[in-house]
């Protein structure tokens, strides 16, 4: 995997789905020749990852995202749908004549794309003399770095490797706690396979996310079949033998997932971002810290003000849980259908008409430009923006696609689809013989206590903790530190561990609030123990730095990640060559 040559900068990613292929298209396309790429990948195919394979997607399931939301790669879709195999545009009903690059799409259609990028990606690597490597169906196991030789060694189920630099992609993780162990339970939908189970009885739903949608998509086919009604809407009947079957989703405040509207702006953009002055201003003025209240006033209300003054002028004065408390009592005082119904309609419209609903907008834009900046808050303003800012933001950008709310107003009408109201209060538990006990409070604040024989956990992505970092010998060295925010306020934190947050720690004297996985900088470089950037790990893998990045955009947080990454490994690259050429004059 060496190169001769001493001013190469051999590069390995580890994983090859989306996030891999972003970083790929920017150091391939950089113009910098003196850089040897490595990709290994544990599947066969490269570029589609967990949510746009078979690990985490059927023929019915489908993006959030349209092909003028996907951010540049190599060829649009429209460009490349022509390509395409025939049998995969039979598959799915395509036809490239009549596309519509404002709809979306199947998952398992994008994640062809997304491998044919990546393939079109190597090959112009290839011709222009760049070498790149593919390396598929190999798990890497461990990562091991020497500051001493300034390189670090990828461990694989093939043998070992060394390399100037490294950049962890792994992508998604869902770890299995009970799946396996209890029969019925479930710890994630995917891969959906799993769930095409012939039922005859409820299954408990944990969770009304995209992810739910997923698994609500498979159960409901596995168990009946939509049809098509005079009005344009969808009917859904079962199966005879599965005439008892039920879908019952238990969600935080009874709520579904908003749906998509029309965007003024479908590409956010990097700008959105503070700049590092700006950081550094905000820091100076207050205690080392950036506010997330300037955040909230800067990148959510002064965009209001700008494109929708009317709704500008009704939140100008709310403060940060005004705001989300008057959003949110407004979602649950009404039937979560009945919501659903008038989100519908109010997308349809939004749609057609290419009107966007920009307050929507602007929060999608507040949750993308918050997450660089987030590893900056304090521990106070961190917990208000996991227990006051997330909900709205999870609930109102999920973006499900039109046809999910179709078929889950088809369910609820058919009496297979209910929704539970829970609070955070509610606990699930495995049965001894199997399933699921499910404990929570009603909203007239009985006790509940149900028994599900079959269970799915559709929280969606967990952020996991720093001991799930997956490459030990990282951890081992100290290489890797978990990520923690102090707190501004003592009394703040005494307070919190009073009252049982047991991530709330006493440091060499500060304060800290432990936040899941690992520290990282600006640039996306590991931290060390020390408080030391890696400049040879970087990581761009959402479950493990969800702590310092609690919102993860998909393929908006891949680009703009991946140009941060990038910008870094370059420009190492290049002080090779200049520092080769001060040698040659000399």
């Amino acid at each position: 995997m060496q190169s001769g040559h001493r001013t190469t900068k051999n590069i390995a990613l580890i994983g090859g789905g989306p996030s891999a292929l972003f970083l790929f298209k920017r150091l391939v396309t950089a113009g910098t020749k003196n850089i040897r790429i490595t990709v290994f990948e544990q599947g066969a195919q490269v570029g589609a990852g967990m949510p746009y394979s078979t690990e985490g997607a059927s023929e019915e399931h489908v993006t959030n995202v349209s092909d003028n939301e996907v951010p540049s790669i190599v060829t649009s879709i429209a460009e490349w749908l022509p390509t395409a195999p025939p049998e995969l545009l039979e598959r799915f009903g395509i036809n490239p004549a009549n596309f519509n690059e404002y709809k979306v799409l199947p998952r398992l259609l994008f994640g062809a794309y997304l491998s044919a990028q990546f393939l079109l990606l190597h090959n112009q690597a290839l011709q222009s003399g760049l070498h790149t490597t593919l390396c598929r169906n190999t798990q890497v196991t461990d990562i091991i770095d020497d500051a001493g030789k300034q390189k670090t060694t990828v461990v694989t189920s093939r043998g070992s490797h060394t390399f100037d630099a490294v950049v962890i992609c792994t992508g998604h993780k869902w770890p299995k706690h009970h799946e396996g162990k209890v029969p019925g339970w479930f710890d994630s939908p995917y891969p959906p396979a799993k769930l095409r189970l012939s039922l005859n009885e409820p299954v408990a739903i944990k969770g009304a996310s995209l992810t739910a949608i997923d698994a609500v998509r498979t159960l409901a086919r596995a168990n009946g079949s939509f049809y098509d009604l005079p009005d344009g809407t969808i009917g859904y009947r079962l199966r005879e033998e599965s005439k008892a079957f039920r879908l019952v989703m238990h969600s935080l405040g009874g709520l579904l997932p908003a749906l998509r509207v029309h965007l003024a702006d479908p590409l956010l953009s990097p700008n959105l971002v503070l700049s590092p002055e700006e950081i550094a201003t905000q820091m100076a003025a207050n205690d080392g810290f950036i506010p997330l209240d300037y955040l909230f006033e800067c990148n959510f209300k002064e965009p209001l003000r700008e494109h929708d003054p009317q709704f500008y002028e009704q939140v100008k004065d709310l403060t940060l849980e005004a705001f989300v408390d008057r959003m949110m009592t407004m979602r649950e005082d009404t039937d979560a259908f009945t919501l659903l119904k008038m989100e519908y309609a109010e997308a349809a419209a939004s749609i057609r008409k290419q009107q966007p609903v920009f307050w929507k907008e602007a929060l999608a834009m507040l949750s993308f430009a918050l997450n660089y900046p987030a590893k900056y808050l304090s521990a106070e303003d961190m917990l208000r923006l996991k227990q006051v800012l997330m909900p709205l933001v999870s609930v109102v950008i999920a973006f499900a696609p039109q046809s999910a709310a179709r078929e889950l107003l088809a369910l609820h009408e058919a009496g297979v689809l209910t929704l539970v109201p829970v609070n955070r209060d509610s606990k699930v538990s495995p049965r001894p013989g199997g399933g699921a006990l499910y404990q929570y409070t009603s909203e007239d604040g009985s006790q509940q206590s149900a028994h599900y024989n079959l269970f799915v956990d559709c929280t969606g992505q967990p952020a996991l903790p720093f001991e799930a970092f997956p490459f030990p010998s990282l951890i081992a060295e100290g290489v890797v530190s978990e990520a923690l925010l102090p707190f501004r306020s003592a009394k703040e934190a005494t307070a919190q561990k009073e009252e049982g947050n047991a991530n709330v720690v006493l440091r060499e004297g500060q304060w800290q609030l432990v936040v899941p996985g690992i520290a990282i900088n600006d640039a996306f470089q590991v931290v060390d123990r020390q408080g030391k950037a890696n400049p040879r790990i970087h990581i761009m893998a959402v479950p493990y730095i969800g702590g310092y990045n609690p919102d993860y955009s998909g393929l908006d947080f891949c680009e703009t990640a991946s140009g941060r990454i990038a910008a870094s490994l370059l420009a190492t690259a290049k002080e090779l060559l200049a520092a080769e050429s001060r040698v040659e004059e000399v």
